[in-house]
């Protein structure tokens, strides 16, 4: 009895003692609000890689991630001041930049994807094959307003197609495998990690995959984009971020699946061998040919400069942001450290 009664009060002055300690580390920690584009997937699982080993705490960062809206909400949030980081459209951001000019409010710090996975996925029994100009004619569901559809007129000129080449049938996301199924129409707009779901429940053989790339429509995607207040007033917080957030990046691209299961931690419903089915395909993206010459994270900027101009053009922008106002790579991680290897 006396035992336990001297175990449980060095508990407890262990416990009182330890307090101090913890709060005082917390106390250290700066935190950072990082908001995602869209939900919790295998696309974004180096974040929960990140933050589940300790990466972001091992640079001094709290960081709270949150799901998010859309590429146009990632940005009205970093600009708000709600969050100081997220993750966000490359061509989003030229036109958020473009019509709110002055020095930039939100600037991209990390390129995430090196290429935008904008792709058309048809059906072969309703004659679209792996040809663009297959889709003439067709019906291709996508939502209202989203980056890949409003993309396309890029897409139509490098193939010396009308923009109005086929008809859109404008479709909720959370119903475009549905019409896609049931033949409503024949093709619809994706990120290509998104269409795991489709593959699903069509098989690959009945499909015709048309990537944007694939038409010569180079496209930076989804970066990390940071407030840039946070920039100037706490670069190296900025630069603590993308170190950890990198290191989580090239060890997923080595590895993925202690990173898929980081995430499904967060979101244990989702179907490991589908996210990680999700993730091969995003990883073609992010390590794209053009990180072999300059690693993971960066951009060409010549490549930056064309897509402002194709932006501008398609988006109807009344001014062209410089490619400086919309990346500034000063941050990243060494380039040593950031190519893949073989």
């Amino acid at each position: 009895m006396q035992r336990r009664s001297f175990l449980a009060t060095s508990t407890a002055i262990a416990a009182s003692l330890s307090a101090p300690f913890i709060l005082a580390q917390s106390a250290r920690l700066t935190p950072l609000k990082f908001t995602l584009d869209f939900r919790i997937n295998g696309q974004t699982a180096p974040f929960f890689l990140a933050h589940s080993r300790g990466y972001y705490e091992d640079e001094g960062l709290d960081v709270s991630i949150d799901t998010g809206a859309g590429s146009v909400a990632s940005i009205t949030r970093i600009a708000s001041g709600v969050y100081q980081l997220g993750l966000g459209d490359i061509s989003s951001l030229i036109e958020f930049n473009a019509q709110n000019t002055g020095t930039p409010m939100v600037q991209a710090v990390y390129q995430y994807y090196n290429r935008a996975p904008f792709v058309i996925i048809g059906r072969k029994d309703r004659g679209v094959t792996g040809d663009f100009a297959s889709l003439q004619g067709k019906k291709v569901a996508a939502a209202a307003v989203e980056s890949t559809r409003r993309a396309w007129p890029m897409v139509a000129r490098r193939k010396g197609m009308k923009p109005d080449a086929f008809q859109w049938q404008t479709t909720d996301f959370s119903a475009r495998d549905n019409v896609m199924v049931r033949g409503d129409v024949d093709a619809a707009t994706y990120f290509h990690d998104s269409a795991v779901s489709l593959f699903a429940r069509m098989k690959r053989d009945e499909l015709s995959v048309l990537r944007y790339s694939d038409a010569g429509v180079d496209l930076y995607g989804n970066a990390i984009l940071a407030s840039s207040r946070l920039i100037a007033e706490k670069p190296a917080v900025v630069a603590a971020f993308l170190r950890a957030t990198h290191r989580a990046v090239m060890e997923t691209l080595a590895a993925p699946a202690p990173s898929i299961a980081a995430m499904r931690q967060r979101e244990p419903i989702l179907d490991e061998k589908v996210e990680l089915e999700r993730w091969a395909i995003t990883a073609q993206y992010v390590a794209a040919p053009d990180t072999r010459a300059h690693g993971v994270g960066d951009i060409r900027k010549l490549l930056l400069e064309q897509q402002v101009d194709q932006v501008a053009e398609v988006f109807g922008l009344k001014t062209h942001p410089s490619a400086d106002a919309i990346f500034n790579g000063s941050m990243l991680p060494a380039r040593s450290e950031r190519m893949v290897k073989a």
